[in-house]
């Protein structure tokens, strides 16, 4: 089988594929986003490679990244990666699994729609909507950025005045301004790893005097035994994405109400490897080989 694996360079999430792929007779190809490219109308019409490779003579290519870009480049990438598809070649995760989860309204709502617990949330264009609806949580609100993983962009503001100069701020960049209703909790989350409908383990994580629990935001992760309510959980929002690999994250509130914060269909599995001692690339290659 010959694997291409979309991911950064130096990346251990990619060496870690390429090893595993090697373990079991694979060849498997690390290239960059960033060089995509795509041809139309001529003897090689709709190829699309990336750095030189063809990715459409791949039995699977594995998305690991998704680098910051425009509008355009990012719904290139998106459309690249559904031709691909298309054309029968296996891209993990589905395209549409990408792109929902990457979109946090969209996937919010979409766990909403489903039966899923999920923090109020407010999401609007403007400074003044967003400080209402910052009245209307409580006036205490997580804010977020639509697109965005690891924690990044992430701020809590329970100040109205710095809540109003924020959401100015975001509002001049032309950004959506996302709130969610803050959740007291004890300083802990739950990440869940789920592929092809099945849990493949869990991971506690406990914020290091952060409101984020991100291992990224040096967060400290510890095993942690998936119980029978987060394993339905989990697999729930991960059959509402669409996503075969999904990390989900639930919050518990200091009442024990479980809520699903996140649905990640490109997951970071270092920390949870470490703690777990799964064997997370090998799972992931041996889902490619059916």
């Amino acid at each position: 089988m010959q694997i291409t694996v979309l991911g950064n360079v130096g990346s251990w999430y990619c060496a870690e594929l390429e090893r595993a792929g090697r373990e079991r007779g694979h060849e498997v190809v690390r290239v960059d986003f960033r060089w995509l490219s795509a041809t139309i109308g001529s003897s090689d019409s709709g190829s699309i490679a990336a750095t030189g490779t063809p990715l459409d003579s791949a039995d699977a290519v594995i998305v690991r990244t998704m680098p910051p870009g425009s509008l355009e480049q990012v719904v290139f990438r998106m459309d690249a990666l559904a031709r691909l598809e298309a054309r029968g070649v296996t891209v993990l995760n589905p395209p549409k699994a990408i792109e929902c989860a990457v979109d946090k309204y969209l996937t919010t709502a979409r766990l909403a729609a489903a039966g899923l617990p999920v923090p109020e949330t407010v999401v609007c264009e403007d400074s003044e909507m967003a400080l209402a609806a910052f009245d209307r949580l409580g006036g205490d609100v997580v804010v977020k950025p639509i697109f965005g993983s690891e924690g990044r962009g992430i701020f809590r503001v329970s100040d109205p005045d710095l809540a109003l100069r924020a959401f100015r701020a975001l509002d001049r960049i032309q950004a959506v301004l996302y709130l969610q209703r803050t959740i007291p909790h004890e300083g802990f989350d739950v990440r869940v790893l789920v592929l092809d409908g099945e849990i493949l383990g869990g991971m506690k994580r406990r914020g290091d005097g952060d409101f984020r629990t991100n291992v990224s935001r040096n967060g400290k992760g510890e095993p942690h035994d998936v119980t029978d309510a987060e394993r339905d959980l989990a697999l729930r929002a991960a059959a509402v994405t669409g996503a075969r690999f999904a990390g989900i994250d639930l919050l518990y509130d200091r009442g024990g109400t479980c809520y699903v914060i996140e649905v990640n269909a490109v997951p970071g599995w270092r920390a949870f490897q470490r703690v777990t001692g799964h064997d997370v690339a090998a799972h992931v290659i041996a889902a490619l080989d059916g």
